[in-house]
């Protein structure tokens, strides 16, 4: 009991919200590295070709043969990708890919930015505010949205490249949909609690 009474307290609780807004800013950086990797043509996939099927194979490299490969990005899902007639990845192809990370990974970034706001506040002792209850509900709903709606868009987008490029690329997606989507609903859950303790504070200072 008297451990717990040491981690909650204020001094300790602003510290720690400090660090957390740090590694906020940290994982904003990391996610908008792997966006310019993404479209530099680093994501890895599994590429179908007239000699083989090739692992982790990148659109930026010409010899698919397994070697080290550094600074490459990968969504979590699978991407196979053929070639087209003349065994080579179509331009459309890539714009594809760069554009299904770029819907997974945007949304990411500004929840991450969202949450590092309610740190911030933390920090200066703005805890059951309208803004923190804000803050919370938009970092849930992205993230609401990156487990329900992102995977569609990805089908979405992997269609209409299909339609358009002499490649052919496929996606299996949705694999980690409950383990965002469980997280993102406690998020808009502790939202709506802030915004009623926020409101009921107000109800007594208004009676007093």
């Amino acid at each position: 009991m008297k451990f717990i009474q040491k981690l909650a307290n204020e001094r300790f609780a602003r510290s720690a919200a400090q660090l957390m807004k740090v590694a906020c800013y940290l994982v904003i950086c990391f996610y908008v590295l792997c966006a310019v990797l993404s479209f530099m043509g680093r994501q890895s996939f599994f590429l179908h070709t007239k000699t083989g099927i090739f692992e982790r194979a990148i659109y930026a490299e010409e010899n698919h043969d397994a070697h080290s490969r550094s600074m490459t990005v990968f969504t979590g899902d699978e991407i196979h990708v053929w070639t087209n007639d003349n065994d080579q990845i179509d331009l459309t192809i890539q714009i594809g890919l760069s554009l299904m990370y770029a819907v997974h990974i945007v949304p990411m970034i500004f929840a991450y930015w969202f949450l590092s706001r309610v740190f911030s506040n933390i920090n200066k002792g703005e805890i059951f505010t309208e803004q923190n209850s804000s803050y919370l509900l938009y970092y849930g709903i992205l993230q609401f949205s990156v487990a329900v709606f992102v995977p569609f868009l990805k089908l979405l987008i992997c269609w209409l490249i299909n339609l358009i490029s002499n490649s052919r690329m496929s996606i299996s997606t949705g694999q980690a949909m409950l383990n965002m989507l469980i997280p993102s609903i406690a998020f808009i859950v502790a939202a709506y609690i802030i915004h009623y303790g926020v409101h009921l504070q107000d109800e007594v200072d208004h009676t007093l």
